[in-house]
């Protein structure tokens, strides 16, 4: 798997929310973006999966440039984007909406849907129970198992932390932490909790109004003392 972005240019209307952006993922790695609301991080996720298009720059996906691919192109590559507020259908059973992830696929694998029960048992406990009667940690291992059952090289998780309390997140991050290390699928992690998010991560980048303005491995920006000023305070 090989991803790369080059100087890419996001605007809504005449706000700009990516003006330049450079970054990458390597085959197998977990890689963390943090920075504060209006960075540009979940800018830069939706115009990943196609969900927005960028005025200027690329997107690589295994040497292919898919920035002006649609959505559903995008993620028969290998792509799967597990969105920001978790977005199950709550009116559609835990089942029905892990099936909806692997809407591209031929037929549905049962060794995937099988992986993403052993990796979440509560979902197979619930598995005809509608996706809205779950709680909030619940619905976020849902959301992150439907976007497993395309079979995805790379997964974009967007703030899988948000509203979890810290036990729940703790568990939640063990679980990512296994699916890179038993499947190999690579991870760009958009996180609130920064200290977490370089914890789980081999390296990070730092965005600010729409651009990097750090980057390295994540021993090193937890060490940072810039970086413990800004984004790495009390540990939630």
């Amino acid at each position: 798997m090989e991803f790369e972005v080059k100087n890419l240019h996001v605007s809504y209307g005449g706000i700009v929310a990516l003006d330049g952006l450079y970054m990458n993922v390597s085959d197998g790695e977990i890689v963390c973006l943090i920075g504060s609301n209006g960075a540009g991080k979940s800018s830069l996720l939706r115009a990943i999966s196609g969900l927005v298009k960028p005025a200027i720059g690329q997107i690589i996906f295994n040497g292919q440039d898919i920035s002006n691919l649609p959505p559903h192109k995008i993620v028969s590559m290998g792509v799967s984007h597990s969105p920001e507020g978790r977005r199950v259908f709550a009116s559609l059973t835990v089942e029905e909406n892990l099936l909806m992830g692997s809407y591209i696929l031929s037929h549905v694998e049962n060794t995937i849907l099988d992986f993403v029960y052993t990796t979440f048992p509560v979902l197979k406990e619930r598995a005809k129970q509608f996706a809205g009667t779950l709680s909030g940690g619940e619905q976020q291992m849902l959301s992150i198992g439907r976007s497993l059952m395309s079979k995805p090289e790379l997964l974009l998780l967007d703030e899988p932390s948000l509203g979890l309390s810290p036990l729940i997140t703790k568990e939640l991050f063990a679980l990512i932490k296994l699916i890179n290390e038993s499947q190999g699928i690579s991870i760009l992690l958009v996180e609130q909790n920064a200290k977490a998010a370089l914890k789980l991560s081999s390296r990070g980048y730092v965005l600010d109004v729409g651009y990097v303005t750090m980057e390295g491995k994540s021993a090193d920006l937890l060490n940072s003392q810039q970086l413990k000023e800004s984004y790495l305070g009390k540990e939630k």
